[in-house]
């Protein structure tokens, strides 16, 4: 979708410290800066068939024995475009405006 390539989901990251964009064909993974929840990771896909987003924030954690471990801290389905700056910033605390 426009929406999600075009404006890298209006998440800034000189805004928010997110980093580490990552492609993933159908959506984008970014590592998420220390904000009110344990996230660390945000995952947002495009479902093609209802053209709306799944966020998906979580923590991720490597151990010394490198077993990695995830943990879903909010996860929202049938996202529309309009929403995604509201639903970063009211799970993270960041903002991706002045």
């Amino acid at each position: 979708s426009a929406c999600l390539v075009g404006s890298e989901m209006c998440i800034r990251d000189s805004m928010t410290g997110s980093r580490d964009f990552m492609d993933l064909g159908d959506g984008v993974r970014m590592n998420l800066s220390r904000n009110k929840t344990s996230a660390n990771r945000l995952t947002i896909t495009l479902d093609k068939e209802t053209d709306t987003y799944r966020m998906r924030f979580y923590r991720m954690t490597v151990s010394k024995h490198f077993e990695v471990k995830t943990k879903d801290i909010a996860v929202y389905e049938g996202v529309y475009c309009d929403m995604l700056e509201e639903i970063f910033t009211s799970v993270t605390g960041l903002y991706t405006r002045f």
